[in-house]
């Protein structure tokens, strides 16, 4: 059986005022990824979606706590966002964990996996982002992603990725952890099934 490694869901709607909203949030207090031997040079994050239990702990918790849990809550700083809250809210599945996550440049993130994290457990990954660069290279099982901003893209985390970032600009995904259910697992395997006819 092959498995999808990546899949584009499509363009997303207030993109541009995800990045004017982008411009408030980088003023606020990011966190290093505390995975330290799986990256080299900078790789930070800002919580926007965290476990409900989390809500008033440390941004670090908020950021990197994530395990199941059937109760997940938006944070000040994605309801004070109004186009992100509404890409968020606006999406026809269960959304646990939302991120922003900035590599910097001249870094890469080391090759690794997120085990179980993808469609076939249940659970996708999915990025969208909001500033990138042609240097930017983003590898899911030795495939590079073409990834472009303003585009929402299912990864699976459970097979080996890396990215590396040789672009002058810091790259930043807006990251969702989701709940596969019938409409998203839908979604994907039509971005996949585009995606294989593209490249053969």
């Amino acid at each position: 059986m092959t498995i999808c490694s990546f899949a584009l869901l499509g363009p997303v709607a207030g993109f541009q005022q995800m990045r004017e909203e982008l411009e408030l949030l980088l003023q606020l207090q990011w966190h290093a990824h505390v995975n330290k031997r799986d990256y080299q040079g900078g790789w930070d994050v800002l919580p926007l979606r965290c476990v409900s239990e989390h809500l008033n702990a440390h941004g670090i918790l908020q950021s990197f706590a994530i395990y199941p849990s059937d109760d997940w809550s938006n944070l000040p700083q994605l309801e004070q966002s109004p186009a992100l809250l509404r890409f968020v809210t606006a999406l026809p599945f269960s959304v646990k964990s939302v991120r922003l996550m900035r590599l910097h440049p001249g870094a890469e993130i080391k090759p690794h996996r997120d085990q179980g994290l993808c469609l076939e457990q249940g659970e996708a990954r999915l990025h969208l982002p909001l500033q990138t660069n042609e240097l930017l290279k983003f590898f899911v099982n030795d495939q590079l992603v073409p990834m472009q901003a303003g585009q929402l893209w299912y990864i699976n985390a459970d097979q080996v990725h890396r990215v590396e970032n040789k672009g002058a600009e810091p790259r930043i995904n807006l990251v969702l952890d989701c709940v596969v259910n019938a409409e998203l697992k839908e979604q994907i395997y039509a971005g996949w099934n585009t995606e294989l006819s593209r490249v053969n």
